[in-house]
C-alpha cells in the first residue's frame, strides 16, 4: 500500500469518526459548493434567539423562535407553523418537535401567527406566506439554506401549511409586501405534518356532532364569511379540481385523535395522491390529537419520521 493510499484511509476513518459523533459533514472537495450534507442521524448542538417578526393588524408584535444549528452550514431550513385550532397558542407550542428537528442539522424557525379573535381566515395564511419568503431572504444570516424551504406544521397549523403548499402564488396571501426581498416568491420544498386539519367541513361537523361548543366557536370565529370554510377546504381544493401545486406531503395521523377523524384523513391523502402528488400517510396506533406532546416510543417514532422525511427530500435535489 503507498504512503497515499495509507493516508487517504487514515483521513476518511478521521473524518468518519467526527460524523460520528455529529459535527458537521461537508460535501466532497470537488463539487461546486461545500455544504453541511444533511443526516437525520446526526447531533447538533443548538442556539435558541428570539427576534421580530412583524406586527399584525391588531397592533401585536408577532416574534420568531429561531433553533440554529451549531457549525458553519449551510443547514436545510424548516419554518414551524403552530397550531390552536386558528385561535390559540404561538411559536413555543411545539419546541420539542422544533428542537428534535433542528439538532439533528437544520434550521427551525418557528413564527407566531395571527389569532382568529384579532382577524379570521386568511390572515394567518398571510402570515404564513409572508414567513416563507421572509425566511428565505433571511436564511443566510442563521446559516440555513434559503433556497429550499420546507414546512413543519401542526393541527390547524397543518392547514395553513397546506394552504400554502397549494396555492404559493395566491394574491390573497401573497397580500403583505416584503419590500426587502420584492421578488421572492412563497413556494416550498415539502409539508410534514401533524394531525393537520385536511377537511375543515369534516371537522367542523365533528365538533358538532360531539357537541363541543368551544370548538364550534373556534370555527365560527376563524371562517367569517362562513362559506370561507369551503373555500379554504384543502379536501374540496382538490374535490372541486381547482389548479394547484402540489408538493410532497407527509400526514401523521393518531389512530384515536376524535378532533380529526383518521378516515377523513386518509381521504384527503388518497384524493392528493389521486391528482398527481405525493402525500405520505402514516397512522399511529394509540395516539391522540397531540400525542407528540408526550414523550414516549410514538413520539421518537415520529420526529424521526419527520427527519427522515426532510433527508428524503433533499436527495431528490
Amino acid at each position: 500500500m503507498s504512503m497515499y493510499s495509507a493516508g487517504r484511509r487514515d483521513f476518511l476513518k478521521a473524518m468518519t469518526a467526527l460524523g460520528a459523533v455529529g459535527l458537521p459533514r461537508f460535501a466532497d472537495a470537488a463539487g461546486a459548493n461545500a455544504k453541511t450534507a444533511y443526516d437525520p442521524t446526526a447531533k447538533f448542538e443548538l442556539k435558541v434567539s428570539e427576534v421580530e417578526f412583524r406586527k399584525n393588524a391588531a397592533g401585536r408584535q408577532l416574534m420568531a423562535r429561531i433553533y440554529q444549528p451549531a457549525g458553519p452550514g449551510p443547514f436545510a431550513t424548516v419554518l414551524d407553523l403552530h397550531g390552536g385550532a386558528w385561535n390559540g397558542k404561538d411559536r413555543k407550542a411545539e419546541e420539542p418537535m422544533d428542537r428534535a428537528i433542528a439538532s439533528s442539522g437544520v434550521l427551525v424557525v418557528a413564527i407566531d401567527l395571527t389569532l382568529a379573535p384579532e382577524a379570521p381566515y386568511p390572515a394567518c395564511v398571510q402570515d404564513a406566506n409572508y414567513g416563507v419568503r421572509w425566511l428565505k431572504s433571511k436564511a443566510a444570516a442563521w446559516n440555513g439554506d434559503g433556497s429550499r424551504i420546507g414546512i413543519y406544521g401542526s393541527s390547524s397549523g397543518g392547514h395553513v401549511a397546506e394552504l400554502l403548499g397549494m396555492r404559493p402564488r395566491d394574491p390573497r396571501y401573497n397580500a403583505i409586501s416584503l419590500p426587502s426581498a420584492p421578488k421572492v416568491d412563497a413556494t416550498v420544498a415539502y409539508i410534514a405534518t401533524r394531525s393537520p386539519i385536511s377537511n375543515t367541513l369534516a371537522r367542523y361537523q365533528n365538533a358538532v356532532d360531539k357537541k363541543r361548543d368551544a370548538m364550534i366557536k373556534n370555527n365560527k370565529t376563524f371562517f367569517t364569511p362562513w362559506d370561507s370554510i369551503s373555500e379554504s377546504n384543502p379536501q374540496e381544493i382538490l374535490d372541486r379540481h381547482e389548479k394547484v401545486t402540489l408538493v410532497p406531503l407527509l400526514i401523521m395521523q393518531g389512530a384515536l385523535d376524535d378532533n380529526v377523524l383518521p378516515p377523513v384523513q386518509e381521504k384527503f391523502a388518497r384524493a392528493y395522491n389521486a391528482a398527481g402528488g405525493h402525500c405520505e400517510f402514516h397512522i399511529f396506533e394509540n395516539s391522540e390529537h397531540e400525542w407528540v406532546a408526550k414523550e414516549g416510543p410514538q413520539t421518537d417514532r415520529a420526529r424521526q419520521m419527520v427527519k427522515d422525511f426532510i433527508a428524503r427530500q433533499l436527495k431528490t435535489t
